[in-house]
């Protein structure tokens, strides 16, 4: 593949093809978790080794992997990659794990992880392929801990409350109250807020895609006009 360079697949991954903002994929857990900037730090970091793994491990295996039988097997290695994190995370981070609940095992039917397998992981290299995993992890937390703060912030008025369930108790001296004696906003923490939330984060997105390309426009047409004037 002739855009497969590490520039590009870290743009890809934070920007130009993010699974939460562009693709549009893993919507559920997203949307159910990110109440809290914790919460969605939380499963965006199994989702993220969830990705790096999987997609290594299809690498690594896909040149013994019958074309008749691969989704089967990238389902298999998500399940067992998964259920390894969710053991970890039930064994060290048992509170959060608790929180999160269902959206921990969940994981293996995301559409993003399954997609990166099929896309990328079994067509490239294993170098090239664990980084897509992390890129592409990295930029689904990043509008994960995003959308926490934002409803964390007008449902709560705090930013990284209960940051000792995953960090420790140390974590607690993380919390800060934006808003002292504030009753917090329902609204906010509940499934319509989250959506809001999310189409504010994609309209922004976009415009700056918008202005981004008006601005090479302009300035390739400068360009071309020198060019012209100098001739």
């Amino acid at each position: 593949m002739s855009d497969v360079t590490i520039k590009n697949i870290i743009k890809q991954g934070l920007w130009s093809k993010n699974q939460a903002l562009v693709a549009l994929l893993g919507l559920c857990p997203l949307l159910a978790v990110s109440s809290t900037a914790i919460n969605g730090l939380g499963l965006g970091v199994a989702t993220l080794a969830t990705l790096i793994l999987t997609n290594t491990v299809v690498a690594v295996i896909r040149n013994w992997i019958r074309t008749e039988i691969r989704i089967p097997m990238f389902v298999i290695i998500i399940a067992c990659v998964v259920t390894a994190i969710e053991l970890l995370m039930s064994a060290h981070f048992h509170d959060l794990y608790l929180i999160l609940g269902i959206f921990v095992p969940l994981i293996v039917t995301n559409c993003a992880i399954i997609g990166r397998a099929e896309a990328f992981a079994s067509k490239n290299k294993v170098m090239h392929s664990a980084l897509d995993g992390l890129m592409m992890g990295l930029g689904f937390t990043l509008v994960l801990v995003t959308l926490g703060i934002v409803r964390e912030i007008i449902g709560y008025g705090t930013i990284f409350g209960n940051a000792n369930l995953m960090l420790g108790e140390w974590a607690s001296v993380l919390t800060v109250t934006i808003f002292q004696n504030y009753d917090g906003l329902l609204f906010a923490i509940l499934p319509p807020g989250a959506f809001m939330g999310l189409a504010v984060l994609i309209a922004l997105k976009n415009k700056i895609d918008r202005t981004q390309e008006e601005r090479k426009k302009v300035s390739d047409g400068i360009g071309v006009s020198f060019e012209i004037n100098k001739a």
